[in-house]
């Protein structure tokens, strides 16, 4: 079933998405960790009252974990789904 074009193309377009916002996530998460170790003055910086760039980018962290999380399950019941669903089949089926 590995061999199969179906199951190449499967991979491909899990990959094809992951992989990328695997990528972003990691840059922003590190560009976080950065400006916090060396850019303590800008993120220091108030935004409203006591609160300032770190916390409000620290948030932004986990709000682009769940929307990123949200992006994904979106997207594999769209496209992966439906081709596994197909690859399962006909493997049960013997073909």
């Amino acid at each position: 079933m590995q061999a199969t074009p179906e199951f190449a193309e499967l991979r491909g377009a899990q990959r094809s998405f992951a992989f990328p916002l695997t990528i972003a996530f990691i840059a922003w998460y590190l560009l976080y960790v950065l400006l916090s170790n060396y850019a303590g003055g800008f993120m220091g910086t108030k935004v409203v009252g006591n609160i300032n760039v770190a916390f409000v980018l620290g948030l932004a962290q986990f709000l682009t974990t769940f929307l990123i999380a949200w992006w994904y399950s979106r997207h594999a019941a769209a496209k992966l789904d439906p081709r596994s669903e197909a690859l399962r089949t006909r493997l049960e089926a013997g073909e």
